[in-house]
């Protein structure tokens, strides 16, 4: 398995209430609705609490700034991801999601990447 990871930093006109409430009620349901015909087989999204503790960590490591969330897509394989977001309907709901992710995620300020799980 493999995994699609997006550290997710909202856009500035929202807050992080706002952020999470459309993520977690609106994205979150239409994605999960289309996993499937791209090849997912596994979605997570993990919202950046707030609190104090946040910033200890932060600051104590000279780091920038959480994000506000992570978002976890698993995937059989590599090919499998290519394979789902490459059909005619993976592409169709890929620019789907992207462009709904317009509405609540500030993609400048956002990364994305593909990782294996390493169990030690």
């Amino acid at each position: 398995m493999i995994k699609f990871v997006m550290c997710i930093t909202r856009h500035p006109d929202m807050s992080r209430e706002q952020f999470q409430d459309y993520w977690r009620n609106s994205h979150g349901p239409f994605f999960v609705r289309n996993a499937d015909a791209m090849g997912a087989k596994r979605y997570v999204q993990s919202h950046t609490l707030n609190s104090p503790l946040n910033e200890g960590l932060r600051t104590s490591r000279g780091m920038q700034p959480e994000y506000d969330g992570v978002a976890e897509v698993w995937f059989e394989s590599e090919e499998a991801l290519i394979q789902g977001m490459s059909s005619p309907q993976g592409q169709k709901l890929g620019a789907a999601l992207q462009e709904d992710e317009g509405n609540f995620i500030d993609h400048s300020r956002s990364s994305a990447f593909i990782v294996q799980e390493i169990e030690l």
